[in-house]
């Protein structure tokens, strides 16, 4: 199969709906041999849902049906694709393609694991939709690639996204987890500027793939997150465990995730007549796909080694079914009867192509030996011809580079030319100081010499055959090594680093909890803490008893900042990672939903206040009870009794729900809201005022606190008349006397409630504290000798 080098996109999808709404995904990525598969009922005209998983897997091709299945009033999957996914290749396979019966016989054949682990065999009939899209995916595969699945080998993951945190694509790209919000604005000097960029201190391309994967879709299984926190609770206090597994991951070669699994595909056989150099490409491919194997296999050892005495259950996991696995070691010993024991991974193009040649043992093919001979004989006239051209023409310095796509050819100093070049040499181009060029002879020589190693290539690969077949029967503990090497270097070089270049107890711990609240103490932006040095920590506490925040204070006080912190702070938590706080627990969430900015979508025909309804169309259609709601601004795009009516409506609908809300405005009207509803806490940034100009201190503080007039101070700088200034100020006097007395008001009718969600919020979080008896006993006193004098 072709090589899907770098961190390009290897994955391809197949996408089908019907009309009852239902849209089923299989997504098949080449690079990790695994299928994932989707069936959900999308819930938003606009395709959010499958927007949100589209954006995940970023695939390189997208498979649909050539007919509309889509309900009256949506748009279809297929036109959908056309719209958002212009850059991607789109693939039209007949209806006929997608058959559900034969999709259930394919994960059934291919699947490492039995179909009944995945709930699919007694439920066929209710998938139908991504079985149906696994039959399109896998035929379009092995046409496509020219392979043969191997059977029991795929990984097969079900409603995988659905298991995890849900982040739409609008809030990936809000939040700032992959691509800075500006990044054209900063530069590529900026690329620190998101939260992906920041932990991308991976080594491996299959470890940022899935640092990736974890970012945009966090877990939500609290055990899973739990060992992964053990497994750096241990590395962060083992320097020697944590050095140790830094080292021994780097002897694992950067491509090893890929080429582990590309023992899962079969080329098809070819006949002699298709013999040729795409063919020998093939062939090179594998044999270096053989010794990237043995490289990796020889790195076991250290592996073993490093993590022998860990103690922690993930490393130790890690440990028993890989280091202690026999099969590694019969499937190094079945390599070492056929390959050179010194033939080593280079990444130096002609090493690269010498190694893979002179792979097999000699003595084994007798056709082989002689084109080994011929490879070798061309190399050699090659470096002659390059001593004769230096003394000839009196070029000392000419040296003799190769690549891959080119072969041989010289590169000469330019200082070193006087005058003209001789007219022997041709293809002449100037790269920098030097002068590259060929001769007629040495073109040749290149042609003889490709055409040797291409037939090495296919002899080796004949006598590897049984080799290849026996690694192939025992593919799934090749496929296991390749995930086991991604998570490692994912938690050690990107979670483990991170913290690590931290001053001590910048970064701890988070807790969890089933139900309890969710509290960060003293959090910081895990992004801009980096950048600025006197960043300023803020806190946060939500409850079942306060479950909405309303955040107040001018613009630039710091508000959206702060509901990103929280967001991002949540994400590092569920992937598993430290945070940037003092103190934090978490309730696990299970999607995350964001309102911010306020832009125009020229795209959908959108002015801003249509974009801001339709993203609070989709949080309100969407939200459970496990969310977290980050809104910035809502209803200031139209007018103000308008904008105000639909921002205290959709509070008390979220004040409804149990979902965690956080609510930044700049309409202090809100602020009433707290006086009639007790699970609504406001909160501001305080700011001072110093002749007449602003003073943010970004420090989050209790209650409301009415900036005097500061849009009256800032229309005063800008230079308008004082008479205008005067006429607002009384204005704005009048308005707000007639809102303190309603609050007022308020304030005495609903203040036994206030007092009785107080007393309940107290209580909850005692339950859930980890305090002993006698500590959580004096705070009950306290608690009722509070209640009792009314000082709650």
């Amino acid at each position: 199969m072709e090589d899907e080098g770098g961190e390009r996109s290897s994955i391809v999808i197949g996408l089908i709906e019907n009309r009852a709404k239902e849209v089923g995904v299989a997504a098949f990525d080449l690079r990790s041999a695994s299928l994932h598969l989707s069936q959900y009922i999308e819930t938003s005209s606009s395709y959010q849902n499958t927007k949100t998983l589209l954006h995940f897997y970023d695939p390189m091709v997208i498979i649909v049906t050539p007919n509309k299945l889509a309900p009256d009033g949506m748009v279809g999957v297929s036109e959908l694709v056309d719209r958002f996914y212009a850059t991607v290749k789109k693939v039209v396979m007949g209806r006929g393609c997608f058959d559900d019966i034969k999709g259930a016989v394919l994960i059934k054949n291919l699947a490492a694991k039995e179909p009944s682990a995945l709930g699919l065999d007694t439920y066929y009939k209710q998938y139908y939709l991504c079985l149906a899209a696994t039959a399109a995916t896998i035929k379009w595969t092995e046409a496509e690639k020219g392979v043969i699945v191997t059977n029991h080998s795929l990984l097969v993951t079900f409603n995988g996204s659905f298991d995890h945190m849900n982040i739409d694509a609008t809030s990936v790209q809000n939040l700032e987890i992959i691509e800075p919000l500006h990044s054209t604005l900063w530069g590529s000097s900026n690329k620190k500027r998101s939260l992906f960029h920041m932990l991308k201190t991976t080594k491996t391309i299959g470890g940022t793939r899935l640092l990736r994967a974890n970012l945009l879709q966090p877990l939500k299984d609290i055990e899973t997150v739990n060992a992964r926190l053990d497994c750096l609770d241990e590395l962060m206090s083992n320097e020697q465990l944590f050095f140790g597994l830094s080292q021994v991951l780097r002897k694992f070669p950067k491509e090893t995730d890929r080429v582990l699994c590309h023992f899962c595909f079969k080329p098809k056989k070819v006949t002699n007549g298709v013999l040729g150099i795409d063919y020998a490409r093939r062939s090179q491919m594998l044999i270096s796909s053989i010794i990237l194997l043995k490289t990796a296999l020889d790195a076991l050892p250290l592996l073993s080694k490093a993590l022998k005495d860990a103690k922690s259950f993930l490393l130790e996991n890690v440990y028993k079914s890989i280091c202690e696995n026999e099969k590694y070691a019969s499937i190094r010993k079945r390599i070492g009867e056929a390959i050179d024991e010194d033939v080593l991974h280079a990444r130096v193009p002609f090493v690269a192509r010498t190694q893979q040649c002179f792979a097999v043992k000699a003595g084994i093919d007798g056709l082989l030996d002689i084109a080994r001979r011929s490879f070798c004989d061309t190399s050699e006239a090659i470096h002659n011809l390059a001593t004769k051209y230096r003394e000839d023409f009196k070029l000392p310095n000419l040296k003799l580079p190769f690549n891959s796509r080119q072969g041989f050819y010289f590169s000469i100093p330019q200082k070193d030319i006087q005058g003209k070049l001789p007219s022997k040499f041709i293809q002449v181009l100037k790269h920098g100081n030097n002068i590259h060029c060929s001769t007629l002879e040495l073109a040749s020589l290149n042609v003889r010499n490709k055409s040797a190693a291409a037939e090495c290539y296919i002899r080796t690969e004949v006598c590897l055959e049984a080799l290849l077949d026996a690694i192939r029967e025992d593919v799934s503990v090749l496929t296991l090594l390749a995930e086991v090497l991604c998570l490692l270097d994912m938690i050690v070089n990107s979670f483990a680093h991170t913290i690590s270049t931290k001053p001590v107890d910048r970064y701890t711990r988070p807790e969890f909890t089933d139900n309890g609240p969710m509290a960060i103490d003293a959090g910081r932006h895990p992004i801009l803490e980096s950048i600025h040095n006197d960043f300023i920590p803020n806190n946060i506490f939500l409850s079942e008893a306060s479950n909405m925040v309303i955040v107040m204070g001018p613009n630039m006080s710091g508000k959206s900042t702060y509901l990103q912190q929280v967001c991002l702070t949540v994400i590092l938590a569920q992937i598993g990672c430290y945070v940037p706080a003092r103190f934090s627990t978490f309730r696990v969430v299970d999607r995350i939903f964001t309102r911010m900015g306020t832009v125009d979508n020229l795209e959908s025909n959108s002015s801003t206040f249509m974009t801001e309804m339709r993203e609070t169309a989709f949080v309100i259609q969407n939200v459970s009870r496990r969310s977290l709601i980050v809104m910035d601004e809502l209803g200031r795009a139209t007018s103000s009794s308008d904008g105000f009516a639909i921002a205290w409506s959709c509070c008390e609908y979220l004040l409804s729900l149990k979902a965690y809300t956080i609510f930044a405005t700049h309409m202090e009207n809100l602020s009433e809201l707290a006086t009639i509803y007790p699970n609504v806490k406001i909160l501001h940034f305080h700011v001072d005022i110093r002749n007449n100009r602003l003073d943010f201190k970004f420090e989050l503080k209790d209650g409301p606190r009415y900036v005097p007039h500061y849009g009256l101070l800032l229309a005063e700088v800008a230079g308008l008349p004082s008479s205008v200034i005067e006429t607002a100020r009384s204005i704005t006097s009048r308005i707000m006397e007639k809102e303190v007395k309603r609050m007022e008001v308020n304030y005495l009718q609903y203040h036994p409630i206030q007092m009785a969600y107080r007393v309940a919020q107290r209580l909850i979080c005692l339950k859930y504290s980890s305090q002993d008896e006698d500590s959580i006993r004096q705070a009950l006193q306290e608690l009722k000798e509070q209640y009792i004098d009314g000082r709650l």
